[in-house]
């Protein structure tokens, strides 16, 4: 789809934040890009290869695939860089090719910031430019290289 940020982006039409952190024939996954912009650190989005709009077009060889990245990811952002909790949400709205994201939520986090997007309005949010992001996307590649999924 030539017009579709995500095929153009696994195309190497487009270059966002951060670094692969894992990629296989069905997945792929990096960190959120904000145009320049501060990203909040551990806001990681998988990718479906493919291009389909949303979860009920994955074949099962895909859906097994995105569910055990899912896990594993989130295992990672945990055991990695502490988060204490993830969240995970498909929208859609914006770009009509399935990809999930999963956000991160750090101790001591104020209760009134939680949430995937809350998180953003935090004032003390772990936020960082791309340097940050490529070491943070280093580290999970490092634990998914070291920790297989079983």
């Amino acid at each position: 789809m030539n017009d579709c940020f995500i095929c153009n982006k696994h195309a190497g039409n487009i270059q966002t934040s951060g670094v692969m952190i894992y990629e296989d024939k069905y997945v792929f996954v990096g960190h959120i890009d904000r145009n320049g912009n501060p990203n909040y650190l551990g806001h990681i989005m998988i990718d479906l290869k493919r291009h389909v709009p949303t979860l009920a077009d994955m074949t099962m060889e895909e859906a097994k695939a995105f569910g055990v990245i899912m896990a594993w990811i989130s295992k990672a952002l945990r055991e990695s860089e502490n988060a204490e909790h993830i969240y995970s949400f498909v929208s859609g709205n914006s770009v009509p090719h399935l990809h999930m994201h999963l956000v991160a939520r750090y101790p001591n986090t104020p209760k009134e910031y939680w949430g995937p997007s809350e998180v953003y309005n935090w004032e003390s949010a772990p936020m960082g430019d791309n340097n940050d992001v490529i070491e943070l996307c280093n580290r999970l590649k490092t634990f998914l290289e070291n920790n297989p999924y079983e």
